[in-house]
């Protein structure tokens, strides 16, 4: 069970990084587009910028979920680091429950906040509702919730990039 778990924490964790690096090479493309067209050609596109700020919720929500499974996000952990192995392990569950509290949050009004305007559209793409556009948060939240349970009951996941530091460079 606990294998088939982390397994599939795996392939999560890789389609949030997959989703995340997406929405980035995009916001990479469509940013000079719009510089392109406003300095260069002298009639900017409507549609960059917001598809670029709908494209910075997906790779805010789904990438920090992706991050907070490797630990990658930024955090303080001098004075836990200080305390005796026992305080440690405790101060970790109660970040991971405080953390699951958030997930928690991210899910419940997230989906909300899908719900109230999932019936409104974006000026700039009116066959777009509002509410698709805020799908990321709960889906985030789930996922992070997800990554926060096998943190609990599996421990940290291993590094995927740990074993490549033993391979020769050529």
């Amino acid at each position: 069970m606990a294998g088939s778990y982390r397994r599939a924490m795996d392939y999560l964790y890789l389609a949030c990084v997959v989703t995340g690096c997406v929405a980035l090479i995009l916001i990479s493309a469509v940013i000079p587009w719009a510089v392109f067209t406003r300095y260069v050609l002298n009639s900017a596109a409507s549609w960059p910028e917001p598809l670029a700020v709908l494209l910075t919720i997906v790779v805010t929500f789904i990438g920090a979920a992706a991050a907070y499974r490797l630990n990658l996000h930024m955090n303080v952990g001098y004075f836990v680091g200080k305390l005796p192995g026992r305080l440690r392990s405790l101060a970790d569950l109660a970040v991971q429950l405080l953390m699951g509290v958030i997930a928690l949050f991210m899910m419940i009004w997230g989906w909300r906040l899908v719900e109230v305007t999932w019936h409104n559209t974006i000026a700039d793409f009116p066959f777009l509702s509002v509410g698709v556009t805020y799908l990321p948060i709960p889906i985030g939240g789930l996922c992070l919730l997800l990554f926060i349970i096998e943190r609990i009951f599996l421990g940290a996941p291993p590094d995927p990039i740990a074993h490549h530091h033993d391979l020769p460079i050529d």
